[in-house]
């Protein structure tokens, strides 16, 4: 079926990509994956496709997934009432059980699969393994909830090396071997500044960082870590979006060069941002007036 384009127009499109290719070709970017992106199985097929597109030019693509959602979905199954305490979900051990087969289990395993049947190398991973989130109790009232205290890197780049993109689900231990449920964009942060990330991509449910919330035209297409304070104070950086940009502060801070907080739930939205001037969503840099690409 013809999608309108002509061979001429699809050889200008890869020929305007060529300068992008050549500055991510070697580079390590870290991927954060989850909520409603994943939710919809033909856009979590095109993220597939367009991450596979990716590793196929020579980027080294890191995955680090979500699934609340599907873990909603078992607990619901399985009788369990989600507790909340200051919006952060009670953890207890029955709970962090749940959330380590979803996680670690079905969710990582059929992201791999997918990027298999895609034309992919693919090696899922949990923070358990090889230690490589390690973790504490956040705070007692919430159970199993995990704070990061080490991120062990080797495991990760011992599959970039081998050519495998790895992905990560987001559950950690401590060193008596319990298991903690650790929040995703906060371990993408820790993980991307721990491999010193040239980009780091943060999939969410809206545009990016709006002046106005109800208006997706009003889009902040790009801002510094110093610009983030106004930002908070007058308000356009507020709710759900305040940890999100901590998230990305914090990677900025461990050494990642840029951070874009994104619309997951629009078609081929990672390869509009690395491969387009224009690029998508809100960036988030460390040196205000840095350049887009």
């Amino acid at each position: 079926m013809s999608s309108g384009i002509s061979n001429f127009e699809r050889a200008e499109v890869l020929t305007e990509a060529l300068p992008y290719i050549k500055r991510y070709n070697g580079k390590i970017v870290v991927i954060k994956y989850g909520g409603s992106a994943m939710t919809s199985d033909s856009l979590k097929m095109q993220v597939m496709e367009d991450i596979v597109l990716l590793w196929l030019i020579g980027v080294k693509v890191v995955l680090v997934h979500g699934g609340g959602p599907e873990i909603n979905e078992m607990m619901d199954k399985l009788g369990k009432e989600a507790v909340f305490v200051d919006g952060l979900r009670v953890t207890d051990k029955e709970t962090v059980d749940i959330v380590q087969m979803v996680l670690a289990g079905k969710i990582n395993k059929n992201l791999v699969n997918l990027l298999e049947t895609k034309g992919g190398r693919a090696m899922g991973i949990s923070g358990m393994d090889g230690r490589l989130i390690e973790a504490k109790q956040k705070d007692e009232r919430l159970g199993y909830v995990g704070e990061i205290t080490k991120i062990n890197i080797g495991p990760v780049m011992d599959l970039l090396e081998k050519g495998y993109i790895p992905v990560i689900s987001t559950v950690g231990s401590d060193a008596e071997g319990n298991a903690y449920n650790v929040n995703g964009d906060t371990a993408a942060a820790n993980i991307a500044g721990a491999l010193g990330a040239e980009r780091l991509i943060m999939m969410t449910d809206i545009a990016g960082i709006l002046r106005n919330r109800e208006d997706p035209s009003s889009l902040i297409s790009e801002i510094s870590v110093s610009d983030a304070a106004g930002l908070y104070a007058s308000g356009v950086i507020s709710g759900g979006m305040i940890p999100k940009v901590e998230c990305c502060i914090e990677a900025i801070n461990r050494g990642v060069k840029n951070v874009i907080i994104m619309d997951g739930r629009v078609p081929h939205s990672i390869l509009m941002e690395l491969l387009t001037d224009e690029g998508a969503g809100t960036m988030v840099s460390g040196i205000h007036g840095s350049e887009r690409t």
